[in-house]
């Protein structure tokens, strides 16, 4: 199977953008999706989360991993991966191209004198055409500076959803029906504003006079086309000549219930990209409670997930098989609490009174001096062996 970056599947027809009789528009295929308010918040949400976080590139130093600030890939995954691009702005495209495209394809530009990783590329999906029986890219990218067929394990390839392990799907190939909701809904919500509200009907003769011919017919046409006119114009009463009669079928927004169907398709959205309501301002109704649940389930279900698959994809293409088990690509996911001071605070006295960090290494974490005395290993003393419990204080 041969297929390009940016399609969905091979034996999956293409979405098209034909217009429809007495609608809008489908859903655009390139740049429709982010014109959707609950998509543009979802996207960003997951591209912000991501790119927020620090990519630590460690080595194993005895029986425990330390990062390596000295390498080259720590440098080019933390500042600047290529020349004209930051690394934010990077991992930021490389989220987007993910969920909007399915695929995400970074190219490792070595250096021929050193052979260390002189570049990443990141490159355009639509750019690439993908030889999935071959395991090859043929990638053509003017802008990224790439041009040539790739093997299998010279290019990073970070893939949404797959069914054989080859090729990603995008969310949205999935969320079509959806997403075509979401946007005809904002159109005629739109059309419907744009004019105060303009009603539809039809325009007809008096049923009780007989003796209508072709040149009344078309007056009756002129008549249709004046209304809608002045309709179009903002007028609310007009006059209708002679035996003309006007009947009103369009239905108001309330009739056609806009507003359900809205929230409706703002709960869809998130289903598809595994985001609560709650994080695209839905008018859910929330406590305390309810918000921390969502937030863990975000972290744990939807955020978790996606930054594995990139860590595992970076190991897999970036350290040889014989490093493997010296070598590791990790996400600071304590930077997820940067903002969140209440719990950072708890998990920091956690942490402490577990034994698993001690004072001065929290204080260099926050870029805080250390203290004399702050490197000694701290535990809760409120515990006791059960053997203990009953024998008299000494």
């Amino acid at each position: 199977m041969f297929v390009r970056g940016n399609a969905t599947e091979a034996a999956a027809p293409a979405p098209t953008s034909t217009p429809r009789a007495g609608a809008v528009a489908l859903l655009p295929a390139n740049g429709g999706a982010m014109s959707i308010a609950t998509v543009y918040r979802c996207v960003n949400l997951l591209a912000d989360a991501v790119a927020n976080l620090a990519m630590q590139c460690m080595r194993k130093s005895g029986d425990v991993f330390v990062v390596d600030s000295n390498c080259r890939l720590h440098y080019l995954l933390n500042v600047q991966p290529c020349s004209y691009m930051s690394a934010v702005d990077f991992w930021r495209l490389a989220v987007h191209y993910l969920l909007l495209r399915g695929n995400t394809y970074i190219v490792p530009v070595y250096d021929k004198i050193t052979l260390e990783v002189a570049r990443l590329a990141l490159v355009d999906p639509s750019c690439v055409a993908h030889d999935t029986i071959n395991d090859s890219y043929t990638i053509c990218d003017v802008n990224a500076g790439i041009n040539g067929t790739y093997a299998e394990e010279e290019v990073i390839h970070i893939k949404n959803y797959t069914r054989d392990g080859k090729h990603g799907l995008s969310t949205l190939s999935f969320a079509r029906t959806t997403m075509d909701i979401a946007l005809t809904g904002d159109q005629e919500t739109l059309n419907c504003f744009a004019n105060g509200g303009n009603v539809r009907g039809i325009v007809s003769n008096d049923a009780s006079v007989r003796g209508f011919g072709e040149y009344q017919d078309k007056q009756l046409q002129n008549v249709a086309e004046n209304l809608d006119e002045r309709f179009r114009g903002g007028a609310r009463i007009v006059s209708l000549p002679g035996q003309a009669q006007f009947s009103p079928i369009s239905l108001s927004s309330t009739d056609m219930q806009f507003l359900e169907s809205r929230k409706f398709t703002v709960r869809d959205v998130c289903r598809f990209f595994g985001v609560h309501p709650s994080f695209v301002f839905d008018d859910t109704s929330n406590n305390y409670k309810s918000a921390e649940m969502a937030n863990a389930a975000f972290l744990s279900n939807t955020l978790n997930p996606l930054l594995r698959k990139i860590e595992t994809e970076l190991l897999r293409k970036l350290v040889a098989p014989s490093l493997c088990g010296k070598r590791r690509f990790l996400f600071d996911r304590a930077d997820l609490y940067a903002c969140d001071l209440d719990s950072k605070v708890r998990y920091i006295s956690q942490t402490i009174s577990a034994g698993i960090y001690t004072v001065n290494e929290w204080r260099i974490k926050e870029n805080q001096q250390p203290l004399e005395g702050g490197d000694t290993v701290l535990v809760s003393a409120n515990l006791k062996s059960i053997t203990e419990v009953g024998k008299a204080i000494e």
